[in-house]
């Protein structure tokens, strides 16, 4: 039995560490308590229901990402954040899915949106094209960590699995996926997707984008 009071912070801080090392499906108000070394029933003194624990370790994972700081070039801030983003999801693997699949109102989750938001609007965006780039910017960022966590094979077996794939992408009728596939046999590329490189592609498309609303105000 523990001898520390229980609290909504042990709760959600225990609730966090499941879902890392299980899965967000494990998080159960049974198995929480279990860890805490209570009854069920207690933790209702401090947690509505389940998916207040959800919502709750979202925010938390949400609070470990940094905030684009409005002070400096906006296309910095937001390659921070998006870097910063992508590594905490990687860190928390359950995390992705769960922020794109429900409503987040936490208090971490809207200080995250609004920054965004003003940093963009800040450096220049109308309302609207605002929404547009922080929403492309975050596709790209969840997209990316889904597939990256998701992905059958390790960076290290491409090589082996192209080989292995090679007969299926005869030249004859797939020409350009097979030469491709023979660059990463053959060593001359490693099939490594990049994930900054997709982010600048996103970020140089909107910085021409914002000139060409300045000057066509």
């Amino acid at each position: 039995m523990s001898l520390l009071p229980l609290s909504r912070e042990r709760v959600l801080q225990v609730a966090l560490r499941i879902a890392d090392k299980d899965g967000i499906g494990a998080v159960s108000m049974r198995k929480i308590a279990q860890e805490l070394g209570v009854q069920a029933m207690s933790l209702y003194n401090h947690v509505v229901n389940k998916d207040d624990i959800l919502d709750g370790i979202i925010d938390m994972v949400v609070a470990e990402i940094e905030l684009p700081d409005p002070k400096i070039d906006w296309k910095t801030a937001m390659r921070r954040r998006a870097i910063s983003a992508h590594t905490v999801l990687l860190r928390h693997p359950w995390a992705a899915m769960a922020m794109i699949s429900r409503v987040n109102v936490g208090s971490a989750m809207l200080r995250y949106i609004d920054a965004t938001l003003g940093c963009l609007r800040e450096a220049g965006f109308s309302f609207e094209t605002v929404d547009h780039a922080w929403n492309a910017i975050d596709n790209h960022i969840y997209g990316f960590t889904l597939q990256e966590l998701n992905f059958p094979f390790k960076p290290g077996e491409y090589a082996q699995q192209a080989e292995k794939f090679i007969s299926h992408i005869p030249p004859e009728k797939y020409p350009y996926m097979n030469r491709l596939a023979y660059y990463i046999i053959e060593g001359r590329y490693d099939g490594l997707h990049d994930f900054e490189f997709g982010l600048d592609l996103i970020l140089d498309g909107l910085e021409r984008l914002r000139e060409k609303q300045q000057n066509d105000k």
